[in-house]
């Protein structure tokens, strides 16, 4: 399918060098505008990042490893007040000495014992360690994985969201084009009616049948037509460039969009079953609810302070030390635990909390104003599609009356049994009847692709270009 679309995108562009126009339809609308949207590739990024931060979050339960060295060289030793070793020697061997007799008592012979800087260092030292810490109870990296799954299904959700609503603008400006195409054939219809009993006008006029007055008469309503024409034709091209924005095509590409604007007649499912299904099923509300999920997600684990964590480690150190650079080398390693638990930090964690339980609480009362605003709105939409329901079986009869009548009148000006004012008027209630029945159609149609998208109904096929993103 991504190759067909790449085909389509090559083939807008050489249309557009050569000046021919590429041939879309709805459906392919909205697969070029699902390819190419800007909000749904920042929307896949945000999964992408809700991904990372799913991985991350595991990452804090696995074991940590991490290894250190460090060399280091005194410029100048450090020193400590310390006994004077050299007095203290001294005087323990004389004391033995006289003591035992080997020579005269002389007390000369002891030095006064005193405190004196001395240094324990060596100039030259190195370290590396390797240790290994695993934790083995933490309430917030526990708590912390579910939380982040759920941050991924809320990302999801946004990008389902933005996928539906893509599909919607696609309808509303596809069919916009598609009524400003008919409004102007429908006006197109009308002057070429005129332009035809003008030239009846005419060659009944040569004929001494009508008088010059009543040939001004159609050739001003002719020209009166005209800028209608122009007008119309104009709001296409706008219609037409405003679809191309949002299939992120350039404005000098040319596009024929198929298919018309078709009312079927179906039988609309009742008030209650669409609220129902609204409230299930309405992607906004899906989304705020997962949202709520995290909210509690997050009040858990600012919970989690305060219990305690628990921690094993262990470490290997291998080190020496030097005066020049023949190193006395030495390893060591130890295994341990580690208990750590917050006995007090001035309340910050119980006010986190409240915090969050404040938030959920918020996101539950847009839960509840949502659902109201999202049954009201299918109300209106179900109301709307009943009324224009009833408006098209009158306008379709009305479209065959007026054609008749004007049948009629143009056939009674012909036999001169009609007035000029009688093909007028015929003329223009037909083509009010053509336009308030195509207006009435284009109302169906986009009050049914609102009404599907507020009760979340959403072809799955247009769900196929993100799959990648929707799987766990």
């Amino acid at each position: 399918m991504k190759i067909k679309l790449f085909l389509f995108g090559v083939l807008l562009s050489f249309s557009a060098l050569f000046g021919q126009k590429a041939t879309i339809d709805l459906n392919d609308a909205i697969k070029i505008a699902l390819q190419n949207n800007r909000e749904i590739e920042i929307a896949k990024m945000d999964v992408n990042k809700a991904d990372a931060a799913v991985s991350e979050a595991f990452g804090y339960a696995l074991p940590s490893v991490d290894f250190t060295a460090g060399f280091t060289h005194f410029l100048q030793k450090p020193q400590t007040s310390f006994p004077d070793f050299g007095a203290m020697l001294n005087n323990s061997t004389y004391s033995v000495l006289f003591d035992e007799n080997i020579i005269p008592r002389d007390n000369n012979k002891f030095l006064p014992m005193d405190f004196k800087l001395q240094t324990f260092a060596q100039s030259n030292n190195y370290e590396t360690k390797i240790q290994v810490t695993q934790i083995l109870f933490n309430s917030a990296v526990f708590t912390g994985i579910g939380a982040s799954k759920i941050y991924r299904d809320l990302a999801v959700q946004s990008l389902k969201n933005t996928i539906a609503k893509t599909v919607l603008d696609i309808k509303k400006a596809y069919y916009g084009v598609l009524l400003t195409r008919d409004l102007y054939t429908i006006a197109k219809t009308r002057f070429d009616n005129a332009n035809a009993h003008l030239n009846n006008i005419k060659a009944m006029r040569k004929q001494g049948l009508v008088s010059e007055y009543a040939e001004m008469q159609v050739e001003v309503q002719v020209e009166n037509i005209r800028p209608l024409l122009i007008q119309l034709e104009n709001a296409n091209t706008d219609a037409t460039n405003g679809l191309k924005i949002l299939l992120n095509i350039p404005q000098e590409n040319q596009i024929d969009l198929t298919g018309k604007m078709v009312y079927e007649d179906e039988v609309l499912p009742n008030e209650s079953e669409l609220i129902a299904e609204a409230k299930s099923y309405n992607l906004n509300l899906k989304a705020l609810k997962i949202k709520n999920q995290l909210d509690d997600e997050f009040a858990s684990i600012n919970r989690g302070e305060y219990w305690p964590t628990i921690a094993a480690f262990g470490n290997y150190t291998y080190a020496g030390s030097s005066e020049d650079w023949n190193f006395n080398n030495y390893s060591s390693s130890i295994v341990g635990l580690n208990f750590s638990i917050n006995l007090f930090q001035g309340g910050r964690t119980k006010n986190k909390v409240q915090q969050d339980i404040i938030v959920s609480k918020q996101t539950g009362e847009q839960i509840k104003s949502l659902t109201n605003a999202t049954e009201m709105q299918v109300k209106s939409k179900l109301n709307d599609l009943n009324r224009v329901k009833k408006q098209i079986d009158a306008m379709q009869r009305n479209i065959s009356l007026a054609e008749r009548a004007y049948e009629i009148a143009e056939n009674r000006f012909k036999e001169g049994e009609g007035s000029e004012l009688e093909v007028k008027d015929a003329d223009v209630s037909l083509s009010e009847a053509k336009i308030n029945y195509t207006n009435a159609v284009h109302d169906f149609l986009v009050a049914k692709a609102t009404l599907y998208n507020l009760i979340g109904r959403v072809d799955e096929q247009y769900y196929s270009y993100v799959s990648d993103y929707l799987e766990d």
